[in-house]
């Protein structure tokens, strides 16, 4: 799904997306439509604009991850302001592109942001990294303060973080696929985060993807 709001840039986006054999379900101009939209077309992928006429990117991402707990996000921004950068990021973009991007460069960040892996404008993926790497040295919770999982949490959580998905983390501890998800939702909300994105990145800071 491409959302933009302007029209010439969005088809030409679409365009570009087909004709690299995408099948691009909708576009859309503005942000409460894109959220609707995209509850009911359930694409996988939506490159979306930061600055939008009615409501923010930010608050589109926001949105859309409401909606569809596992769509990629991938910006495609004119501005590649810090602030913009970052706020995106942690509204749960899983990528940052700069409209300036060649063809080639914009068909590999969707490629690789449909497959989950963060995909930045070269000097953008330095910023980010900076950031996480901050809010991981910042003081941490006292442990009696620290949220407190089991053992099992602690190890689902590791595999989480190595990427595994929960068929997977199913298979690999002998347990159901509804169990894994249970200890997940149980996770979440020790940790006050709100999808699997937040736990991973929680978890790499933590050091347990290692």
């Amino acid at each position: 799904m491409v959302v933009d709001d302007h029209p010439m840039w969005r088809e030409g986006v679409a365009r570009d997306l087909t004709e690299a054999g995408h099948e691009v379900v909708a576009t859309s101009g503005s942000g409460r439509q894109a959220v609707r939209v995209a509850a009911a077309t359930r694409p996988d992928l939506v490159v979306l604009d930061l600055q939008l006429p009615d409501i923010s990117g930010v608050e589109v991402i926001q949105g859309l991850r409401a909606a569809l707990p596992q769509v990629r996000v991938l910006m495609l921004s004119a501005s590649g302001e810090p602030q913009g950068v970052l706020d995106a990021v942690k509204a749960g973009a899983t990528g940052y592109l700069i409209k300036s991007a060649g063809p080639a460069e914009f068909l590999d960040a969707v490629r690789r942001a449909a497959a989950g892996d963060p995909v930045f404008t070269p000097g953008l993926a330095g910023l980010v990294l900076g950031e996480y790497r901050r809010l991981a040295a910042a003081p941490s919770t006292p442990d009696d303060e620290a949220p407190r999982l089991t053992e099992r949490e602690t190890e689902v959580l590791r595999l989480v973080a190595k990427g595994l998905s929960y068929k997977q983390i199913a298979e690999r501890l002998g347990l159901s696929h509804r169990t894994v998800q249970n200890h997940v939702q149980n996770t979440l909300g020790k940790l006050q985060l709100h999808n699997r994105v937040e736990l991973t990145r929680y978890a790499i800071e933590r050091g347990l993807d290692g």
